[in-house]
């Protein structure tokens, strides 16, 4: 969990990201979590440079699509670097660890097959609290933090 503020960040250090595209991919599974990672990834790529026509976004059903989505992307658009929004809350079955390590591993094989880096932004939490929490909640928002993950990557190349 959290201990500090998602959203926090040194605006000086983040390179001007104008001439650079994104792609976010977002899960329509648990949406008003979604949309607000989604909402804080979009603000931060405007607020450093980023044209909003140079923000690509799409929708998959959920977070396990997040892969098959981003793949897509990847091999469909020009982008500088993806970000991938989901959200997997706890239940009582083993569903929620299947489809966890699936997507870690499914983002993680994109990152060393592309040349092009694809962000994690899938908050994997116990409770609805705890995702509410980091979604634009008291601890801030990890949409924002994966936007500054994106800028960052995406000058490397």
């Amino acid at each position: 969990m959290a201990t500090t503020n998602l959203s926090d960040y040194d605006k000086t250090t983040i390179p001007n990201a104008k001439n650079l595209r994104f792609g976010i991919v977002v899960s329509e599974w648990n949406t008003a979590i979604t949309e607000n990672l989604f909402k804080g990834a979009q603000d931060t790529l405007l607020e450093n440079g980023v044209l909003t026509e140079n923000i690509i976004r799409w929708n998959v059903p959920g977070s396990f699509e997040l892969i098959f989505g981003c793949k897509k992307m990847l091999e469909t658009q020009q982008v500088d670097a993806i970000i991938a929004i989901g959200n997997v809350i706890q239940g009582q079955t083993k569903h929620f660890d299947f489809v966890c390590d699936g997507v870690t591993q499914g983002i993680k094989d994109l990152n060393l097959v592309y040349d092009i880096p694809t962000i994690f932004c899938v908050l994997t939490d116990n409770t609805m609290q705890q995702s509410i929490d980091r979604s634009g909640g008291i601890h801030g928002n990890k949409g924002v933090e994966c936007a500054v993950a994106a800028i960052k990557m995406a000058m490397i190349g």
